[in-house]
């Protein structure tokens, strides 16, 4: 009893305003199980309820979670649950391709999610977590105080261990669960950490060339991201072309269009919310046009249901989430706090803006869920988990903020 007690005690309250937003999010989501399911329900014959009672319980728990660990001093949590999380489910996506199919269940020929009674768990959700405190763990062990002047072999030598980790990931996620999305985002926090450990110009320049190398060969690998792109240009060839001289339309445009119906019904849903929305449940594309509208095309779903208007604020309360995070992030002197809190920040906004511009044709479609808004237990516990944490040290940034201003006074 004492334990839970010392583990509780603290002199700060964590950022409650941050707390509030997240809430409010999960809310909505929670809500929008309910409306943008109509149809699927009826389809897979579930109870009308299925999907919203699902959400609700585990967003409840979301939000209960945040609260709770949130008022833990960080220097109790963060460690043992980062490190926890990077070991525990770096090791189930290892196995996972082992385990039988009675315990798993696949999509497209890939094993995701580790089927648990009542519920299926996706590893590669909560190793996100684990990934980017081993990162500001490690940054600031080995790659903060080295100085910025080495040579580029030197500087090689220093960030091996973080490459080799990157391509174990990279073959687990990208090639065993088929799942690029998600190589893409992890793939964004380390580049961006490095940014923030001082590196050089030079280390950066090589990480784009040999980026861009391996994107190109990991969807030249896979047949169905092939025809993703070949889709999306589809979509895109006139826009571009248009302003290109006229022999490349020879070499570049595609005469047999395939059909991005997802997409192409993303964008009815948008234009038809109009700027004020058809209203909550009222939407027509949910109708068996546009699938999987209640978890990667959620925002089409609540864009249709709520207008521009309605999207836009959406929008400006994700945004002013990333916003506390990252002043969390610059108030915290602990360098691995600082850059944990950093990299959860560019872990939901990047998963938002990829969904975003996926689902406006802006780029291929990636199946990344939307931060607090789509239907997926996994997602939404592990957002519990990363904004719990932030909020722990949330109270260790307002206490540093607190002795700056005496000390300056």
């Amino acid at each position: 009893m004492n334990f839970i007690k010392n583990m509780f005690k603290s002199n700060q309250q964590p950022d409650y305003l941050l707390f509030i937003l997240a809430s409010i999010l999960i809310i909505v989501g929670i809500i929008f199980s309910y409306s943008l399911t109509i149809y699927t329900v009826e389809y897979l014959n579930y109870n009308q309820f299925h999907f919203f009672i699902r959400q609700s319980l585990v967003g409840i728990f979301a939000i209960l979670l945040m609260f709770t660990l949130g008022h833990i001093h960080p220097d109790k949590l963060i460690g043992k649950v980062g490190m926890s999380l990077f070991v525990l489910f770096l090791l189930l996506m290892i196995i996972m391709p082992f385990l039988p199919t009675s315990m798993v269940t696949e999509s497209g020929g890939a094993k995701r999610w580790i089927r648990l009674p009542g519920f299926s768990l996706s590893p590669v959700e909560f190793f996100k977590i684990g990934f980017i405190y081993f990162l500001a763990w490690s940054f600031q062990r080995r790659v903060l105080e080295q100085p910025k002047k080495l040579h580029l072999k030197d500087e090689l030598l220093l960030l091996a261990p973080y490459f080799a980790a990157f391509f174990l990931v990279v073959f687990i996620v990208a090639f065993l669960q088929k799942d690029l999305g998600q190589v893409v985002l992890l793939g964004a926090i380390l580049f961006i950490l490095l940014v923030f450990a001082n590196r050089s110009f030079k280390i950066f320049l090589f990480l784009g060339t040999t980026a861009v190398i391996g994107f190109i060969s990991l969807i030249l690998a896979a047949p169905h991201r092939i025809q993703r792109i070949y889709s999306w240009w589809a979509m895109n060839q006139d826009k571009v072309l248009g302003i290109l001289p006229d022999w490349a339309d020879a070499y570049l445009r595609i005469q047999e269009l395939p059909e991005p119906y997802q997409v192409g019904h993303s964008l009815n849903a948008i234009h038809h919310g109009g700027l004020f929305g058809t209203g909550v449940s009222y939407g027509k594309l949910k109708l068996g046009f546009l699938s999987e509208v209640h978890t990667d095309f959620v925002l089409a779903g609540i864009t249709e249901e709520l207008g521009f208007v309605g999207f836009v604020c959406i929008t400006l309360i994700v945004f002013m989430i990333i916003w506390k995070i990252f002043r969390i992030s610059k108030r915290v002197e602990n360098p691995i706090y600082h850059l944990f809190s950093l990299g959860i920040g560019l872990m939901i906004i990047i998963a938002f803006l990829i969904n975003s511009y996926g689902i406006s044709g802006m780029i291929p479609i990636k199946g990344i869920a939307v931060p607090f808004l789509s239907y997926g237990g996994s997602s939404m516990l592990s957002l519990g988990i990363s904004l719990g944490l932030v909020l722990s040290i949330s109270q260790v940034a307002k206490k540093e903020k607190i002795k700056k201003v005496a000390h300056e006074r």
